[in-house]
């Protein structure tokens, strides 16, 4: 049996996976501003310019992408991982990261448009479509894996309460404190 204990250091690690993976995907959005030449700042839930230069319409797609593409690749690599090397609850919480954030970013565009929406609305195909793909591509990774390995439902709901509240946690703080990190 796989081991699907949650212990202080899962937390933990859970933690540090939810706040990389945020980290790492902003990251990619403000290296790719600044590689475009644009001047950026970077928060923990978004990038914008300095002076609020606004980028030309391509390179605000390119922009968009760049996050949800390093996400992607992180879910990828885990996904692989664990089907080759074997369980490793750790790394089932990197794949899982990466499936929630994206999720969410998609119903968020029922609101506000974020990355995935604003590059389906620069290609014209609509402002939920990349988001659905993403997040049936993310979620098929995750129920591979999960049927894979019998993960049991307490497992799964304190997986998904775990990375439910650190990214309130990190949404929350950006919203009402907008650090600037880099």
């Amino acid at each position: 049996m796989n081991n699907q204990k949650v212990t202080p250091k899962y937390i933990f690690i859970g933690i540090v996976v939810v706040l990389f993976t945020w980290f790492i995907h902003e990251f990619a959005h403000w290296l790719t501003s600044e590689l475009l030449g644009y001047k950026a700042f970077m928060r923990l839930n978004g990038v914008g310019t300095i002076n609020r230069e606004k980028p030309a319409e391509i390179h605000q797609a390119i922009i968009s992408i760049s996050g949800p593409i390093i996400t992607i690749l992180q879910a990828v690599i885990a996904f692989l991982l664990l089907k080759s090397k074997g369980w490793h609850k750790l790394l089932y919480l990197v794949l899982f990261t990466a499936f929630y954030m994206r999720f969410m970013a998609g119903i968020m565009n029922f609101m506000n448009p974020n990355d995935e929406a604003r590059v389906g609305q620069y290609l014209g195909i609509g402002t939920h479509t990349l988001s659905l793909v993403v997040s049936i591509f993310l979620f098929t990774l995750v129920y591979i894996i999960s049927k894979k390995y019998k993960l049991n439902w307490k497992f799964q709901l304190v997986t998904i309460l775990l990375v439910l509240i650190i990214s309130w946690a990190i949404i929350f703080a950006d919203q009402y404190f907008r650090i600037r990190i880099i």
